[in-house]
């Protein structure tokens, strides 16, 4: 079931958004309708403009609908007439006012439902489908995909029993829910039949809003404490005067001045203990550092012992074996 699952479904509401932004309780089933006319139209209207997706938004009685395509001067046309004409072909079509935005697709190799019309395209021109695959996973990949996934099926080669045929290059993770994945579908018109073409382009990772806001809030806070940013203290003021500012903006009462000196004394005896403490911990520190090296030191004095001992043992043996060459010289003279 697994290849069953649509890439672009699958992942709405987590990386991708919906293709109709609008909502509506009783007068679902209506809106709906017109979406499907509108797509209908535009599509078949601009056939040879690379129009990629469709996405529409309601405000009121006003339908926004935006146009992707990869070739904007074909839809718009020469001064705009194109877009005025298919303007008024569309209210006419649903009975509502309709506002065209036209998007330009800045890169229609990374785009599946372009690189699937491009290879239904030279499918139905009678070229080689594996050569057209080919092409167009080049193409795919020299633009900066991750990876890409092409599939015919049909009557191939114009064979009487049909099959499919598969080619990828690079990595698509199905299911990963944050994997940027775009899915594409035509079909290729021929002579003996119709070449269903799929496409799936991984473009790489998206993380959720939430997490990017998350990293965000993290990242200055560990390259502060990484760098060893050091923060200027506050300037040393008054209690009475901490407190007077805090009063003026929160509009209360200002305290007497006997609450002032019994909150002024609090943290001088708070002070005197902490310096106290510190003082112990200093005190004890350096009694800790001169008793540690003690260790290596005696070791050092045993190891030196031994090895004095084993050089005076040796000593004597060597004096010993000397002197028994000159006697045997002194009976070769006699003899």
């Amino acid at each position: 079931m697994g290849r069953k699952v649509h890439p672009t479904g699958f992942r709405i509401g987590f990386i991708q958004d919906w293709q109709a932004k609008w909502y509506s309780g009783k007068h679902y089933v209506e809106y709906l309708q017109e979406d499907l006319k509108l797509r209908q139209a535009i599509k078949s209207k601009y056939s040879g403009a690379g129009v990629s997706l469709v996405e529409t938004d309601r405000q009121g009685d006003k339908v926004i609908v935006t146009i992707n395509t990869a070739r904007p001067g074909v839809v718009i046309g020469r001064g705009g007439q194109r877009v005025d004409e298919m303007r008024q072909y569309l209210e006419g079509l649903i009975g509502n006012r309709v506002q065209l935005n036209i998007q330009e697709i800045r890169q229609p190799e990374l785009d599946a439902t372009l690189v699937a019309m491009a290879v239904a395209e030279q499918i139905g021109r009678r070229v080689a489908y594996r050569r057209a695959i080919k092409q167009a996973i080049f193409r795919t990949i020299q633009a900066g995909a991750r990876g890409i996934r092409i599939c015919c099926s049909g009557r191939l080669a114009g064979v009487e029993i049909a099959r499919r045929e598969v080619m990828h290059q690079g990595q698509v993770p199905l299911h990963k829910l944050r994997a940027d994945i775009d899915y594409g579908f035509t079909e290729a018109r021929t002579t003996l039949g119709r070449i269903g073409v799929k496409v799936w382009i991984y473009k790489g990772d998206i993380f959720p809003a939430a997490k990017a806001e998350k990293i965000e809030e993290e990242v200055p806070v560990t390259l502060a404490a990484d760098v060893g940013v050091e923060v200027e203290p506050a300037a040393a003021t008054a209690p009475g005067e901490v407190l007077a500012g805090v009063v003026e903006d929160r509009g209360v009462e200002e305290p007497s001045s006997v609450e002032l000196e019994e909150e002024a004394i609090v943290p001088s005896a708070e002070l005197k203990e902490e310096v106290v403490a510190e003082a112990v911990v200093e005190a004890a520190a350096p009694a800790e550092a001169e008793e540690k090296p003690a260790k290596p030191a005696r070791r050092k004095k045993k190891v030196e012992v031994v090895a004095e001992a084993a050089v005076e043992a040796a000593a004597p043996a060597e004096a010993e074996e000397k002197p028994s060459k000159p006697a045997r010289r002194k009976k070769k003279v006699e003899a």
